[in-house]
């Protein structure tokens, strides 16, 4: 993908690509390559991508900085607009979020009146008192079946194409099947969707971003909720919920934790502030639009889109604010609609108020609710569970064959058998400061330090910090811990605030460590499980090829074998089936060998990526239980 180009609507990349002949089909993939590394020439909000010398694309986005329809992107040449220029530049810019068309990131839809009753009886034909009632629906609608099954069939011949076959035709059919998915109001399964599609691009372009083991889950996720929905399984959760659905809220006070840069693999670049309110319940002020690195940098003192207009996001994160008319999204995002109202007021530290309940919480305690809200078959569900930020006061131990270490205070002093945790950065992007700042809070072993994070659901006993700040300390330790600026008001945002040698006790003042532990077990790592996670990302990389060698080679690597001896003998059988059914082929009229229907090679892939994903979850959650209950 190009940044400098604009998010394009999943149903206007898939049609320009459904309008080209098979013969320029076939060309489609290497012209991608060819305009993504083609010079754009900005003029405002206009986009123009030189096509040789007769052909010009214009791309020109909407209010909400992303191509939603087809008369915003233009191409001067003959055969527009059914010609390989305008399919390659849309191929090359990045897939808009599903709610781009209606919406910005601010809340626009919070500005609609709620309709009357009569109104939503007369819109869609809800009975009137005197009218019988239709039974409710217990299930996925005809059109839902119809869309589940599009998306699955698509998502299908993916999985069996792998990473290298799977080109800009296949993704336009995922694009347009999620297209359909969100016109019958599956919103978790076209969240999947574009996830894979943008997961496919990242893959064949070799970004820096990309992770296998993000697109492995990403098409787990659009295959298992499809598989069930096609099922006709009545559970509300596979359909999932718009979101940028804002409901009214009414009067708020909350208060700034910390800041978060956002840099995304789409170009989407911004500042997420958390904050809290009385009563202890999360929200988030965001302001996240195309830009890249340099938006997200930008964005740290940008004013807050809350009807205030005197506050940044520098400012919320450590002050307040009192919000009237307040709308909020699903996944807590507070609106900024035309009736909402906010007035700063002061802030609170993380020694008072809700503040100090969310460090008073055991770190075992915190992760393992956090972990055990949403089922691992739900990964939209799981990540925003994970992703809820805890709270804790630890201590440096130091640096452990490249890991940096720290122990979890009880009572304000190091426990000797304490959880031992890793840190890493929450963002390890070279224009941000997470990186820095813990190579800094590493230099002092003894350190303490009070943090806020979100825990890494994919590895053992692992934290990444957002934002750090002193612990409360007596009088005569307060030279164990940090010393920030007047101006940073108690805390430092680790993704924007630079931590200075300044702002760290004298290293004669801190007390020694009693010597470096080892380095605490991954078991995600060790155990066997690894031979199954290869081969079901195998699978994904390579396709239904690839995974069929261990059926035709007789499993020389004897990866079932030692799977069995371990005493992980489902992932065994499940990795004999996947490469049976890799294997398996059919014959047509002519007795000629061909590979079988993708469904039961779908269906067998996604057995063992569930099983994996659930089985490595708690794994992952036995390394956050304290050292007594093991």
């Amino acid at each position: 993908m190009n940044p400098e180009l604009p998010p394009v609507a999943p149903e206007v990349a898939a049609a320009s690509v459904e309008a080209l002949t098979s013969r320029l089909r076939k060309k489609l993939d290497a012209a991608i390559e060819t305009y993504v590394a083609a010079p754009v020439t900005v003029e405002g909000a206009v986009r123009r991508v030189r096509c040789g010398e007769d052909a010009e694309v214009v791309l020109t986005p909407g209010p909400s900085g992303a191509v939603t329809n087809a008369g915003e992107a233009m191409c001067s040449c003959l055969l527009a607009p059914r010609c390989l220029h305008l399919a390659a530049v849309l191929g090359a810019c990045p897939v808009a979020d599903a709610q781009t068309a209606v919406a910005q990131e601010g809340d626009k839809s919070a500005e609609v009146e709620s309709p009357t009753q009569d109104t939503v009886q007369a819109v869609v034909g809800v009975p009137g008192p005197d009218t019988p009632a239709p039974p409710p629906q217990t299930g996925p609608t005809d059109a839902q079946l119809i869309a589940a099954r599009s998306l699955w069939a698509a998502a299908a011949a993916v999985l069996a194409a792998g990473v290298p076959a799977a080109g800009a035709v296949a993704q336009a059919e995922v694009l347009r099947a999620s297209h359909t998915a969100r016109l019958a109001g599956l919103h978790r399964a076209e969240a999947a969707a574009l996830r894979v599609v943008r997961g496919l691009r990242g893959a064949r372009s070799r970004h820096d971003g990309h992770r296998l083991a993000d697109l492995v889950a990403d098409l787990r996720e659009l295959l298992l909720t499809t598989g069930l929905l096609a099922a006709a399984d009545p559970a509300p959760a596979l359909v999932g919920t718009a979101r940028r659905s804002y409901r009214p809220e009414g009067a708020l006070r909350v208060h700034g934790v910390c800041r978060e840069p956002v840099i995304s693999a789409t170009g989407y670049g911004g500042v997420v502030t958390h904050v809290i309110s009385d009563d202890g319940r999360w929200f988030t002020v965001a302001d996240v639009k195309p830009g890249g690195p340099a938006r997200a940098r930008g964005a740290a003192t940008a004013t807050v889109a809350l009807g205030s207009g005197s506050v940044d996001h520098a400012g919320l994160s450590r002050g307040g604010l009192l919000i009237s008319g307040a709308t909020l999204s699903s996944d807590g995002r507070l609106g900024a609609g035309k009736g909402v109202r906010a007035t700063p007021v002061a802030g609170r530290s993380w020694t008072s108020g809700p503040l100090a309940a969310l460090f008073a919480r055991p770190l075992a305690e915190a992760v393992a609710a956090r972990l055990g809200n949403a089922p691992v078959s739900d990964r939209e569900g799981a990540e925003r569970s994970a992703g809820e930020l805890i709270g804790c006061d630890l201590v440096i131990v130091g640096v452990v064959e490249q890991q940096l270490l720290a122990q979890e205070l009880t009572s304000g002093r190091p426990d000797p058998d304490g959880l031992l945790i890793r840190l890493l950065p929450a963002n390890g992007h070279p224009d941000l400061a997470h990186t820095a700042n813990l190579r800094r809070l590493a230099s002092r072993p003894g350190l303490r330090l009070r943090v806020v994070g979100r825990l890494d659901p994919d590895r053992a006993a692992t934290l990444r910090p957002l934002a750090v700040g002193p612990t409360p300390e007596p009088d005569e330790t307060t030279a164990t811990t940090l010393r920030l600026p007047a101006e940073w008001q108690g805390h430092a945002d680790l993704g924007y605030d630079r931590i200075e040698g300044s702002h760290l006790p004298p290293a004669d003042a801190v007390p020694e460590t009693a010597g470096l532990p080892r380095v605490p077990s991954d078991p995600v790592t060790e155990a066997p499980l690894w031979r199954l996670r290869r081969l079901v990302e195998v699978a994904v990389s390579g396709g239904r090829r690839a995974a069929a060698e261990p059926a035709r080679d007789g499993d020389r690597a004897g990866a079932v074998v030692a799977l069995r001896r371990a005493g992980f003998r489902t992932a065994a059988d499940l990795s004999h089936a996947l490469a049976a059914e890799a294997d398996r082929r059919g014959r047509d009229v002519f007795g000629r060998t061909q590979e079988t229907d993708p469904d039961g090679y779908a269906r067998a892939w996604l057995a063992a990526a569930v099983y994996l994903a659930g089985t490595e979850r708690a794994l992952v959650r036995a390394t956050w239980e304290p050292p007594d209950a093991t």
